[in-house]
């Protein structure tokens, strides 16, 4: 086993005796992530480690495409900072490619874990938009005229943030009123770049303008209804989500996917649409039969079954028996493991 020191990479997500997820797969050990583990007491001795050497890592082509395609985000996003206009011809031909490779990724446990890391949230963040958008897409069975836009829209949907000071953009802690009134710009002005854009179509636009409104109106910048929502903003409206809650940043830990999937399920009727939704879950759901699970009650399955009518309580198989939480209401599933 690898000694545990600050720099050492974890193999899988390492959660709390509770099911809580403390620190992410792939993150690379920081002095504040051994405390966290030992203040929750966690058995640092059945951690499973792999120490990434430069000359003797296997890199991982999915994490590898995320790794390229979001450094390109951040060169092509600090270039617009600094009053450069979108590259829309580069985006196309060299970002959008890799997202749409990464999307393809056959084992989606792996690849969720792979697009959360916590360093340069900002710009990491438009590219697992893109991913999962594109994923949803997919399952949305959009044509491929909606797709590309749907890729190019979720990819671009915070380029208005480059308008927002470096000051409110990275600050540690809870924005003030001011300064949240001040972010919620970036949703106009990123409608403004790529209006702006020649060659950008409007609904790519409006991708950027709509992100944050609900389907009840109780979103920004204008407090639009479901009705008044282009569709391909609603499949970006739940992948920014869901990226957003399953990621940790500095002023806020990142919560796991089945939690995250139990929330954005209980909002599902006020917040998005509810059809993208439940082809969202169920789709999520189906993708994690086989992985290891835990319960409310501290025990561990397997997750044999996806249930269409109720996504969220499984079938589980539970040592040599078999568990329908549909059925069984005294236990819920509590994480997936991976």
């Amino acid at each position: 086993m690898a000694q545990i020191k600050i720099g050492v990479s974890i193999k899988k997500d390492i959660y709390n005796r509770v099911g809580n997820l403390l620190v992410p797969a792939n993150t690379k050990l920081k002095e504040e992530d051994i405390n966290k583990l030992v203040n929750h007491r966690v058995d640092l001795r059945e951690i499973e480690f792999w120490i990434q050497k430069d000359h003797e890592a296997v890199s991982d082509p999915v994490n590898q495409l995320i790794e390229d395609a979001s450094i390109q985000v951040k060169e092509i996003f600090d270039a617009i900072r600094y009053g450069h206009s979108i590259p829309l011809m580069q985006i196309k031909k060299s970002l959008v490619p890799g997202i749409r490779k990464a999307a393809e990724s056959a084992n989606l446990f792996r690849l969720l874990s792979g697009l959360r890391s916590k360093d340069d949230y900002t710009y990491k963040h438009n590219i697992g938009v893109g991913v999962l958008a594109t994923i949803i897409g997919k399952w949305m069975n959009l044509d491929e005229n909606e797709l590309s836009m749907l890729i190019l829209g979720a990819t671009l949907h915070d380029v208005g943030k480059m308008k927002v000071s470096n000051e409110i953009l990275h600050k540690p802690g809870k924005l003030t009123d001011t300064e949240y009134q001040l972010m919620k710009r970036h949703t106009i002005d990123g409608y403004k770049l790529l209006k702006s854009t020649e060659g950008t179509p409007h609904r790519v636009a409006l991708i950027a303008l709509q992100h944050h409104e609900r389907e009840d109106g109780s979103g920004y910048p204008f407090g639009l209804k479901g009705d008044r929502l282009d569709d391909l903003t609603q499949i970006v409206s739940i992948a920014d989500v869901f990226h957003a809650m399953t990621t940790q940043r500095s002023y806020h830990a990142a919560s796991s996917f089945f939690s995250v999937i139990k929330q954005m399920h209980s909002d599902v009727l006020g917040k998005f649409n509810a059809k993208i939704f439940f082809v969202f879950m169920n789709r999520m759901m189906e993708s994690m039969v086989g992985n290891e699970a835990l319960l409310t009650d501290g025990r561990r399955g397997t997750i044999v079954m996806a249930n269409r009518f109720d996504p969220i309580r499984p079938l589980m198989k539970v040592d040599s028996y078999f568990i329908d939480l549909s059925k069984e209401h005294s236990v819920n599933l509590q994480e997936i493991l991976g």
